[in-house]
């Protein structure tokens, strides 16, 4: 557990065991990424609306060019460790039918946060 020591509002914020969930999709797939969101009670996030990126292994470039026009979006939760499972469980889902899309997510440890 850890304390943050910001206030706001008069509110102090506790960390336990959170994570952040990285998730970087084809933006074609935002409504299901945000109903996903929702059904796993993410309510915060930031998200990016236009990001590029190809698949380490196969799938189509998201480039935004003539070429390759498709672009992803990316979004950052800060989310209880909890979530976490049932969260990739969601992607993999998602993945399973737009494969060539290559929605992928990461999860890494929040230490301090303000």
């Amino acid at each position: 557990m850890y304390n943050t020591g910001w206030e706001h509002h008069s509110q102090s914020i506790t960390i336990e065991l959170m994570k952040a969930f990285f998730l970087s999709y084809n933006q074609a797939l935002t409504d299901r990424v945000n109903r996903m969101l929702d059904e796993h009670g993410v309510r915060g996030f930031t998200r990016w609306a236009l990001t590029e990126g190809r698949g380490t292994y196969d799938g189509e470039p998201h480039y935004g060019t003539h070429a390759w026009p498709s672009m992803n979006t990316s979004i950052l939760a800060i989310v209880e460790d909890e979530k976490i499972p049932a969260l990739l469980d969601a992607v993999r889902e998602i993945d399973s039918t737009t494969k060539q899309q290559g929605s992928r997510a990461f999860v890494w440890d929040i230490t301090q946060m303000m």
